[in-house]
């Protein structure tokens, strides 16, 4: 019976192990598990990443096509500010009026000033129209208020220097005159 005992007792032993090693074999392939799983979060996060980056670096590319001559086209504008004061000048000038060439010079300096404004369009860059519209303080920077008792107060009256666009940014705002409310028509509103 001692060796029967034995026997049992070693085949309890070796049923132990054998039970702790499939338990073992189970634990292994849950960490291998485990492991897949984290590693298949770990590769998509870097898929995600790298397609985030495709699209901005796709986006500074197309960015930089639209918008790459911005800064050109902001500095260009004064070109045609001192084309047009330059016509404006001459125009005011009555001793240049009495020269016989006047008239051939002055066309074409409108001719420059005509292909300088058709190259803006050409290239998105358009003009702000802002006489008689609402003020804009996107598009419009006040620089003057006006009496006027014909317009809405609030409205442009005045643009001392246009504005202009490039493509939907704003190249360069509007310097306008902005009408106000009349103080004698106040005056008379109040006491009535």
């Amino acid at each position: 019976m001692a060796d029967e005992t034995k026997k049992n007792e070693e085949n309890r032993e070796r049923e132990k192990e054998a039970n702790s090693e499939k338990e073992n074999d189970k634990k292994q392939e849950l960490s291998i598990e485990e492991k897949l799983k984290s590693l298949e979060e770990k590769n998509l996060r870097s898929l995600a990443e790298l397609e985030n980056q495709r699209k901005r670096f796709e986006k500074e590319v197309k960015d930089a096509f639209e918008f790459g001559g911005y800064n050109f086209a902001k500095e260009i504008l004064s070109l045609l500010d001192n084309l047009k004061r330059a016509k404006d000048a001459m125009n005011d000038d009555k001793s240049l009026k009495s020269n016989k060439d006047f008239d051939k010079f002055l066309k074409n300096i409108e001719i420059i000033e005509k292909d300088l404004i058709s190259i803006f369009e050409k290239n998105k860059i358009k003009k702000i129209e802002c006489l008689k519209q609402k003020f804009d303080p996107n598009f419009h920077q006040a620089m003057l208020e006006i009496e006027d008792v014909t317009v809405e107060p609030g409205t442009v009256v005045k643009e001392m220097q246009p504005g202009y666009m490039f493509g939907d940014r704003l190249l360069r705002p509007s310097f306008v005159g902005i009408s106000k409310k009349n103080e004698a028509n106040n005056n008379k509103k109040n006491q009535k």
